[in-house]
């Protein structure tokens, strides 16, 4: 008898691959590219602040930078060079005293500005400055206008003009005005106008009526109160005393507008100067609030 064995197929056993999909790459590339950004977030915000301190340094400086001098050789030049009397001794004395601020060039451009035959005399009455420009290292742009009294014979008359010159500063501070009076415009009114405060309606009658009579009460007192007497309507100074001999007239059109549990008021003010015996309104803008009684707290 046969046995038949049946052999058995030998299968080669199947290895498991462990695949990296493009979903799991895409999670650790993510990962990679968020820690890089935070990284560089930090880096730009320190160097950011930085940047931010040298520029504000830099612009700090610029501020303080002292005008004082320009505007006192401009003011004293503008005194000479806009005065000058009807006889050639005041006209040599003008000339001499402008060699001290005008550079040789100048001086000789400005030879025949004033002369014996011109039947003017000049006297200033103010020169202001009003605006101080540096335009390089050592050139300074200033503006200026000037209050002249022109006297022509029995006439006189106030001429207002602004001219425009350059300073030259050297390494000593020494300075010299190196363009003429350039005659040029100075700023004039805006046009703007402010919104007039309204009250927002939130403030009842009654409260209305006792912040009256505790403003006309403290209006009355304020000009001549002591810090003492101001600390039982003022809180914290915010109101300093003012030592004033005004008389409290009357509160001129009060608005009230509420702001959480505080009341902001604006008025104007009439006092009676009496030093003066003139007419003196001044406007506040006011947080009140109320413990046990009303107290001015801004």
């Amino acid at each position: 008898m046969k046995i038949w064995k049946k052999e058995k197929k030998l299968r080669a056993k199947k290895v498991h691959v462990m695949k990296v999909g493009t979903h799991r790459k895409s999670i650790i590339f993510l990962w990679v590219l968020l820690v890089g950004s935070i990284i560089f977030g930090i880096y730009k915000n320190f160097t950011a602040i930085d940047i931010k301190t040298v520029h504000e340094t830099k612009v700090i400086e610029k501020q303080v930078v002292d005008t004082n001098q320009i505007e006192n050789f401009v003011k004293n030049f503008a005194n000479i060079y806009y005065s000058w009397q009807n006889n050639q001794k005041s006209i040599d004395a003008r000339t001499e005293n402008l060699k001290g601020y005008l550079t040789k060039e100048l001086q000789d451009l400005n030879t025949d500005t004033i002369r014996r035959d011109i039947p003017t005399s000049s006297t200033v009455n103010d020169v202001e400055i009003w605006k101080v420009k540096k335009v390089d290292n050592n050139k300074y742009e200033v503006i200026f206008s000037v209050d002249q009294l022109i006297t022509e014979g029995t006439t006189k008359k106030v001429v207002d003009s602004s001219y425009e010159v350059t300073v030259y500063v050297d390494k000593s501070e020494n300075m010299a005005i190196i363009k003429n009076p350039t005659i040029c415009g100075i700023p004039a009114k805006s046009v703007y106008e402010p919104k007039i405060p309204e009250s927002d309606g939130r403030v009842g009658e009654a409260t209305t009526e006792e912040i009256n009579e505790f403003l006309k009460t403290f209006f009355k007192l304020y000009p001549t109160a002591s810090k003492k007497e101001l600390s039982y309507y003022v809180k914290d100074d915010v109101l300093k005393p003012v030592s004033k001999d005004y008389v409290f007239s009357e509160l001129i059109n009060p608005v009230y507008r509420k702001i959480d549990n505080k009341v902001q008021v604006s008025v104007s003010v009439k006092y009676l100067d009496q030093q003066t015996k003139a007419i003196q309104i001044s406007q506040f803008d006011l947080t009140l609030d109320k413990d046990r009684n009303w107290m001015i707290v801004k």
